[in-house]
């Protein structure tokens, strides 16, 4: 069982600036692919950024591209969410996603999600 907790939401002004990380329970972090998703009320939560176990592979989507910027540090079981330029679009609870890729495994976890608001 892995344990999701995020932190570093808030409200910010376009064009400004937050980290958010999630921090990672358990022993099986380096065996994680780890994921950002977002959603806004009434609609699907949407994938905004995925980094591979050994963080050699990035992937973000289009609306972010150039903006935000995934990493991880497997020594300390984190992972992050650099967010530059951000535009009121960008608003939405950000919710931290880990998948075991161990083989025969199925895990998929969820964190509680944090609130991040552009607005001026």
């Amino acid at each position: 069982q892995v344990q999701l907790v995020e932190s570093g939401g808030g409200l910010v002004q376009p064009g400004g600036s937050l980290r958010l990380s999630c921090a990672a329970s358990g022993s099986i972090f380096k065996s994680l692919r780890m994921a950002w998703y977002r959603q806004v009320p009434g609609k699907e939560r949407d994938l905004v950024a995925t980094i591979s176990r050994i963080a050699g592979s990035t992937n973000y989507a289009d609306s972010v591209k150039g903006r935000f910027t995934i990493s991880r540090d497997n020594a300390r079981n984190v992972v992050h969410l650099q967010m530059n330029s951000l535009k009121p679009e960008d608003t939405a609870v950000y919710y931290c996603n880990a998948k075991d890729q161990r083989w025969g495994r199925t895990g998929d976890y969820w964190g509680q999600g944090t609130q991040v608001t552009v607005s001026s």
